[in-house]
């Protein structure tokens, strides 16, 4: 038998196909239904690549910021101080 995650893409692949034979009124049910969690999740994987590219952007900018001071010898200092003791 099959295990894991390949069992239940299977039984839920077959169900999706055989219920509209079986049941001609889920089907008018179910495609919109399958229809919006579509578009939610490809709303959703746009975002998440919009807020990548940011990230992306962002990062990039940093390595360039860091990589011209290293080139002008502008070293930056880090604080050496001590946290307070309670």
């Amino acid at each position: 038998m099959l295990k894991g995650w390949g069992a239940g893409i299977l039984l839920g692949v077959g169900a999706a196909v055989a219920a509209p034979i079986i049941f001609p009124a889920a089907g008018a049910v179910l495609r919109p239904l399958a229809k919006a969690l579509i578009m939610g999740c490809l709303a959703a994987a746009d975002a998440v690549q919009e807020v990548v590219a940011e990230a992306r952007e962002q990062m990039g900018d940093l390595v360039a910021e860091a990589k011209a001071e290293r080139g002008n010898g502008a070293a930056t200092t880090v604080s050496t101080r001590q946290p307070l003791q309670a």
